[in-house]
């Protein structure tokens, strides 16, 4: 067996570029595009998240996706705080930047509209005027149990950026009804 195993180095039927979209496909066949991989992983996560509801209930399918979201949220702020040296960030508009980064690391922008802005007191605050998950999970007949794991994700994002929050709460949600989520990240002075 050849190091990296049987098929390493074999040719492929078709290559992928740096977005995830296939390029090259030999046989004519056109093949997903990175979207269309999106959406079945999120069609998986729906599917998952009311198997786990219908089996055990709305709470633990809450309490496992804000766990497995926090999770992934950590490794998107280490990822983030490795790209810029490892070092704190410089300033409140470093640090805000460096949330939208992490937003952009889990979720494509395609599927989210809104940012961040650094308010008066010192505060980040995250708009979010249009969210996939809510639209997702509205289309999927289970906004009723959902419990949004906004809060942990940010949470997870300060940690993996090395952050201390000493406050991280929702103003308002799309899951509510309001026209927008408005979440709020007051951090220990890193800058």
């Amino acid at each position: 067996m050849t190091p990296g195993g049987p098929l390493a180095g074999a040719p492929t039927d078709r290559t992928v570029d740096r977005t995830g979209d296939r390029t090259g496909d030999r046989t004519g066949a056109s093949g997903p595009r990175a979207m269309d991989v999106y959406r079945q992983w999120w069609l998986h996560d729906a599917r998952w998240y009311q198997g786990v509801a219908s089996r055990f209930g709305s709470a633990a399918a809450n309490e496992i996706n804000a766990e497995a979201l926090r999770y992934v949220a950590v490794q998107a702020g280490r990822r983030i705080r490795r790209q810029f040296g490892g070092r704190p960030a410089a300033d409140r508009e470093e640090l805000r930047q460096r949330y939208d980064a992490c937003a952009d690391w889990m979720f494509p922008a395609q599927l989210r509209v809104g940012g961040t802005e650094v308010l008066d007191n010192g505060d980040i605050e995250l708009t979010m005027r249009q969210n996939f998950a809510v639209t997702m999970v509205r289309m999927a007949g289970s906004l009723d149990g959902y419990d949004c794991p906004c809060t942990e994700i940010h949470a997870g994002w300060s940690e993996g950026l090395g952050v201390e929050l000493v406050r991280n709460c929702a103003t308002a949600c799309l899951r509510h009804g309001d026209p927008a989520c408005r979440l709020l990240m007051g951090t220990a002075d890193p800058a």
